[in-house]
């Protein structure tokens, strides 16, 4: 029942994106994005988060987008259940409306992920709050001074399926996902819905903790105007890295 609400869903999301994209004006691009995630765990209740990506512009491969740097610190409730606060730096390379200069944006976030587990079924959720610090463009090759400002919410759904009868050293999981992007603050005008992101690929696991993950992602998202949208079509690789630093005890 689970998979068949889940399908439903996914369903619902790629009509409506279909729809919406037909009704507006909207501009097609293809990327590459290449990321690394860290999960590392010093105690029973403290840890630490990292994730470092870099992506392209247009085309797959003309010119890089953005390169971004997110730490953070982690609580964990429990095993499934982990608070995180941290701190985000962008780097957005010159641009249509900044084709000299590199705009930064500061962006300082707060998490709750919980993961529930269905016999090797996993699903993995986080509902994220970020700041997002923006410079301002004077002109085509001058920052100006100050920020725009405004708070995004997300809500990210991740569900991996084992393709796998048993579990092996190098196991291969399909990987389904979708995550909502919702603006709000008093900048904020015309799109309070800011992005969809639709994922599916492939996890292949580099040992009993870390996996290896690639696919395709579609964000359809919807920009400042109001009425012009883009549909970015991206092949997506990424490396999950988790570390358990606690003490183990000896086996006796």
């Amino acid at each position: 029942m689970m998979k068949i609400r889940f399908c439903l869903l996914l369903l619902l999301i790629v009509g409506t994106v279909k729809q919406t994209i037909g009704q507006k004006h909207t501009q097609n691009i293809e990327q590459i994005w290449a990321a690394y995630f860290n999960q590392t765990r010093f105690s029973n209740k403290w840890g630490a988060w990292l994730d470092v990506q870099l992506r392209t512009k247009d085309d797959f491969v003309k010119d890089f987008a953005q390169l971004l740097i997110r730490p953070g610190l982690t609580y964990y409730v429990n095993d499934n259940v982990r608070l995180t606060a941290g701190y985000s730096h962008f780097w957005f390379y010159p641009a249509d409306n900044h084709s000299k200069v590199t705009q930064p944006e500061h962006r300082p976030w707060q998490q709750v992920q919980w993961i529930t587990k269905y016999n090797r079924n996993k699903t993995i959720q986080a509902l994220r709050l970020e700041e997002r610090y923006r410079r301002k463009i004077l002109n085509d090759s001058t920052l100006a001074k100050g920020y725009t400002f405004n708070y995004r919410l997300r809500y990210n759904f991740s569900w991996q399926i084992p393709l796998s009868q048993q579990v092996k050293k190098r196991s291969w999981s399909a990987v389904l996902g979708n995550e909502v992007f919702i603006n709000f603050g008093k900048q904020i005008t015309y799109n309070y819905f800011d992005q969809n992101r639709l994922f599916v690929g492939l996890s292949c696991s580099t040992n009993a903790t870390d996996n290896l993950q690639f696919g395709y992602l579609n964000i359809f998202q919807q920009l400042a105007s109001g009425n012009n949208y883009r549909s970015t079509s991206i092949a997506r690789v990424a490396y999950l890295h988790n570390l358990d630093l606690r003490n183990k005890k000896p086996a006796r």
